[in-house]
């Protein structure tokens, strides 16, 4: 690790960078909607329909990842607005906690889960590219082809991401209105197009309700919160945003606002065009719809668009993510040289590059399991509700450990909304963890590694002061 900057108080909560300020309230705006709808709502209701196996428990699903991830968003305002700084929730437990904590977060942050939802996302391009390749010749690809393309995505996208945020910011801004159209092509052909208003009732109510039923729910949780995931997005570049006491705050919520209703209209679609037990079998559920409501044209049209969609939201996660570990690696706790910023370009290469070899590494692990999807959710799920429980606690550490710092936002609903995102955060951490034992524990080992990385090189630095 590199020396560590003895930031003070003052530095936490400047607006001071040495990064270039050029992205605006419609970049922002666009790297949430670039971040959330990627690869969730057209990959996850098949699973989440086949563990619920009814339309109220399905439509739960949507719902309360929909209020809990505002609920957190409203959180989330306050921190971003006090600390315009780059890394996201990097930046926030840092000032709260304990330097090793906060070590921990961002090492389970590259480790387990940001680069294993980058490798996700690449995975449904690849598989959508799949879909359509299968409608137009009339026969898939390899499982291994998908590979290739995913890694391909990957290195492209890596690649482009290193010659400056501008670059990336006008990718958010064009992926971010293809996602919009697409979503709206789904909602407006799903429900003009004849349908059965019967899929609505057919199996409304589960069969009954009990504990295995509860366990269901939240297992599904898994991959709704994950649909929803990425809206803490534009804080990670927080330090090239412009105004962003303002605008990140701004941007957060009209997002998660707008694509929770977005969310519940696509969805219905869906349902309105297929049945249940079809959805509950569906890997490309939107090309079924659309093929449903249209014929081949439609499926084309969608595979097309929702290729877009993944594109546009692997784009925005490397340029997001990255942001972290250079943050992370600037004040020495991580890989030593991730704190490098190109001399023209003014991003974090380094740092991108790495990732994009981390991403590699988990998508190669994963990519062949039987839902390799589902899989990779399933590792990180756990880790990440453990962290998320620590950020959001963060806003009442703060508030006391800095209580004259203005904000110029405060936490809607303070302290009640804190607590119901507290204690869904944790019934979700505990649900993942009964659920999906094996992978939860994989992502918690792994995790681990990093007090044994950390505390090494305490001892070094310690070893080098006592005898130099």
């Amino acid at each position: 690790m590199t020396e560590r900057k003895n930031d003070s108080n003052a530095d936490l909560f400047t607006e001071q960078t040495e990064l270039k300020r050029t992205l605006g309230l419609t970049e922002a705006l666009s790297i949430v909607i670039g971040r959330i709808i990627g690869s969730g709502i057209f990959r996850t209701p098949g699973p989440i329909m086949m563990l619920v196996a009814s339309i109220s428990m399905f439509y739960g699903v949507w719902i309360v990842g929909g209020i809990a991830t505002l609920l957190g968003a409203f959180c989330y305002a306050e921190l971003v607005a006090m600390m315009p700084r780059s890394g996201g929730p990097y930046a926030y437990l840092k000032a709260a906690y304990p330097e090793v904590w906060t070590f921990l977060r961002g090492w389970a942050m590259f480790f387990v889960s940001e680069t294993a939802s980058i490798a996700a996302v690449a995975l449904v391009f690849a598989e959508y590219t799949n879909a359509l390749y299968e409608i137009t010749t009339g026969a898939p690809y390899s499982r291994g082809m998908e590979v290739v393309i995913a890694l391909l995505v990957i290195w492209a996208l890596t690649s482009v991401n290193c010659f400056g945020v501008m670059l990336s910011g006008l990718l958010q801004d064009i992926f971010s209105f293809v996602k919009l159209i697409a979503l709206g092509a789904v909602i407006a052909v799903g429900f003009l197009k004849a349908g059965e208003l019967t899929h609505f009732t057919t199996s409304f109510w589960p069969e009954e309700f009990n504990w295995s039923t509860m366990l269901a729910f939240g297992a599904a949780m898994r991959y709704g919160f994950f649909a929803y995931s990425g809206w803490e997005g534009a804080t990670y570049v927080a330090e090239e945003v412009k105004k962003p006491r303002k605008n990140l705050p701004l941007s957060i919520i009209l997002g998660i606002s707008g694509i929770m209703l977005l969310y519940l209209a696509a969805n219905s679609a869906y349902i309105y065009q297929l049945p249940m037990s079809t959805i509950q079998g569906a890997k490309w559920v939107a090309v079924d719809a659309m093929q449903m409501a249209v014929g081949t044209a439609g499926g084309t049209l969608i595979s097309v668009a929702v290729m877009l969609n993944t594109f546009g939201n692997v784009s925005s996660q490397i340029l997001c993510k990255a942001r972290t570990w250079y943050a992370m690696a600037r004040d020495g706790l991580f890989i030593k040289g991730l704190n490098k910023i190109h001399p023209k370009y003014k991003t974090p290469n380094r740092a991108l590059i790495v990732q994009g070899v981390w991403a590699t590494v988990l998508l190669m692990s994963a990519a062949f399991a039987e839902n390799a999807y589902e899989t990779i959710i399933d590792f990180f799920s756990f880790t990440s509700s453990v962290f998320n429980v620590s950020t959001f606690f963060a806003i009442w550490v703060l508030r006391r450990k800095y209580p004259d710092v203005p904000r110029p936002y405060r936490t809607w609903g303070y302290p009640y909304t804190l607590i119901i995102v507290l204690a869904i955060q944790i019934w979700f951490m505990v649900i993942t963890l009964i659920t999906a034992f094996i992978p939860s524990l994989l992502g918690a080992i792994l995790t681990s590694t990093g007090l044994v990385y950390y505390y090494r090189n305490q001892i070094s630095e310690w070893i080098k002061l006592k005898f130099r």
